[in-house]
């Protein structure tokens, strides 16, 4: 009789992307969402509140995509060295290397003899590879890709971004901070909840964990918008 398969849904290889496509649209939507809302509470006028948005959107895609690009890249360039080190000690010191592979396998659980066996073959296969792997901890999946997270961050970030934009945009002038605080933290609330699901995490809590540094972040931005009344 033939057995059913049960497979399983694991949702830790979803963390990188995941963490960045978050942080980048809730960047987006809090940072723009302040300086909108500061604007609109200093009495500026409508074309102000709009152009502020926009140069925010600007600037803070360049600065996320300048950021994520530095910070990869430098992973990368560590990775880089990494495999050239051990490509270096593979030609000089094989037998070594083999012996450290086995190590590796012994610590995981593998008995002596298996280990060794098991050494041997992914070295014939793919030496650098499997060092890479096991003893480095470098894979092709989570290779390091600059250009990739940074056009990410960037997009991710105008994505949430564009909320806030668009309701300056749309909203009448003398409620301008108003609408934009409630449909910021309302689209706090869909992009903290979606991230909890796929996370594996309760929904509600994403959602007011956003909500809650979201509302923080506003009520600042229009206190000092306030402090600096334009209109006086």
């Amino acid at each position: 009789m033939s057995r059913s398969r049960h497979p399983e849904v694991h949702r830790s290889d979803r963390v990188g992307w995941l963490r960045a496509a978050v942080l980048g649209a809730n960047d987006g939507i809090v940072s723009v969402a302040g300086l909108v809302v500061g604007i609109a509470a200093s009495g500026a006028s409508a074309s102000t509140v709009l152009a502020t948005g926009i140069a925010g959107t600007v600037a803070g895609a360049m600065s996320m995509a300048a950021g994520e690009y530095v910070s990869v890249q430098s992973q990368a360039d560590t990775e880089r060295a990494d495999l050239v080190v051990e490509k270096r000690e593979l030609h000089d010191d094989p037998h070594s290397e083999l012996q450290e592979l086995a190590a590796i396998y012994r610590q995981r659980g593998l008995d002596p003899a298996l280990a060794h066996e098991v050494a041997v073959q992914l070295t014939a296969h793919d030496a650098l590879g499997a060092h890479a792997r096991d003893e480095l901890g470098i894979t092709e999946e989570l290779r390091a890709r600059p250009l990739q997270a940074a056009i990410a961050s960037a997009a991710a970030f105008t994505a949430g971004a564009a909320l806030p934009v668009l309701t300056a945009l749309l909203a009448p002038h003398a409620q301008v901070a108003q609408f934009t605080t409630a449909a910021t933290l309302a689209g706090l609330g869909l992009t903290g909840a979606m991230a909890a699901r796929a996370g594996g995490a309760p929904p509600l809590r994403g959602a007011l964990r956003v909500m809650f540094w979201g509302a923080l972040a506003m009520g600042v931005a229009a206190l000092i918008g306030r402090l600096l009344d334009t209109a006086r």
